[in-house]
């Protein structure tokens, strides 16, 4: 179905004209067709979505899984966006051991877990999802490395676009400043309608299209549009924790990502988008399940290896469980952390090498670090540099 979906206004940038395209706003005129396919793709992603939200409630220690996940998130969200490095080079960064890890391109990920933490819990704290705070979550995602001089919380006062080297030249150029306020006020009042019969799981989706289309920020835009859909799934009861990393999805099927989103603003193709989303919902929800469960099962089998360790047995297994909080590791952290002796931890490290549980990543005598192999293979999969 053609749709009008905003229209063109022309604009001038150092005296040369160019076409902006300022949206419609939402929800869709005509209102979204929801035929019998796609209704069941919505279903099949609700059920998922609810499937996810209760492996994380029933997980030992659902905070373990989270804070390697909201990594994960934050990593493939700025990979998308060019960066280079890795989960390992992150949780290096993370200890201080980061000789030759990309910097700006760990800060920009350390700055995405900022965002992410600082938008939900003010949601958790009674202040309503709003334009204030992804003002403030800007803030936090551009405040320290690249992208710190980009205005960080502030909406733009000039142009961006989209492919090309200036606006008359470009792929896409989203509203023009003085547009910015219209366009935003109706994305705020339409992220608290409840009068239009959409489901929440659908207005997460549309949001998030609208944000990229207004692009009110000059820098990092993308990722604050793919942080946009979390902070709704979770304000919505959906999901209780940022358990969703759909970065993946969209990190794997990047061309048709943009595709979709040229189909709505071209030719109003919302159902079009809301089938890719609804599928990048459910596929990625089924994976994080999986993943929960290989790493639980990987745990509880290394744990049993370790009871019989002998007498190093009870100091293995507290190390184990350290581990599992974070798969790389030093000894003075350890013994910082867990109260024990040099050697103790030491002589429980080298258990739990022989079980083939961790391994020594430097090849050094001095400042080693120690890596839980099987569990940071299964975080990785999918987080490698594009």
């Amino acid at each position: 179905m053609d749709r009008q979906t905003g229209s063109y206004i022309t604009s001038s940038l150092n005296g040369q004209a160019y076409r902006a395209f300022v949206p419609a706003p939402l929800p869709p005129v005509p209102p979204l067709q929801l035929d019998h396919g796609l209704v069941t793709l919505r279903d099949q992603a609700l059920v998922a979505l609810g499937e996810l939200k209760g492996i994380t409630r029933i997980l030992p220690d659902a905070r373990l899984f989270l804070y390697q996940y909201v990594r994960k998130e934050a990593l493939l969200s700025s990979q998308i966006e060019g960066t280079q490095s890795s989960l390992s080079d992150l949780l290096l960064f993370e200890l201080d051991e980061a000789p030759g890890v990309p910097l700006d391109d760990v800060r920009e990920v350390s700055n995405y877990m900022d965002a992410l933490e600082h938008g939900l819990s003010r949601l958790r704290g009674g202040f309503p999802l709003s334009l204030r705070l992804l003002r403030e979550m800007h803030e936090h995602l551009l405040r320290r490395g690249r992208g710190s001089s980009k205005a960080p919380g502030e909406f733009r006062r000039t142009p961006v676009w989209i492919g090309g080297p200036s606006p008359d030249r470009a792929q896409f150029v989203p509203p023009p400043a003085d547009s910015l306020a219209d366009c935003l006020g109706a994305l705020e009042r339409f992220l608290h309608a409840t009068e239009d019969g959409i489901s929440p799981l659908a207005r997460a989706g549309l949001a998030h299209v609208q944000f990229e289309t207004i692009h009110p920020f000059l820098d990092g835009n993308g990722r604050l549009g793919r942080l946009l859909i979390v902070l709704m799934l979770c304000d919505a009861g959906l999901l209780d924790e940022p358990s969703l990393y759909l970065s993946l999805y969209f990190k794997s099927r990047r061309e048709e990502y943009y595709q979709r989103l040229d189909a709505v603003r071209t030719q109003g193709d919302w159902e079009g988008w809301l089938r890719f989303f609804f599928d990048g919902v459910a596929a990625t929800s089924g994976q994080a399940v999986d993943t929960a469960q290989r790493l639980l099962r990987l745990f509880q089998d290394d744990r049993e290896r370790l009871r019989g360790a002998g007498r190093i047995a009870g100091t293995a297994l507290r190390l184990h469980e350290a581990f599992t909080r974070n798969p790389l590791r030093t000894i003075p952290r350890l013994v910082d952390e867990l109260g024990l002796s040099k050697p103790a931890v030491s002589r429980g490290l080298d258990a739990m090498q022989k079980f083939g549980i961790i391994r020594e990543i430097t090849g050094k005598q001095r400042y080693m670090i120690f890596a839980y192999q099987p569990y940071l293979d299964i975080l990785s999969e999918g987080a490698q540099p594009l």
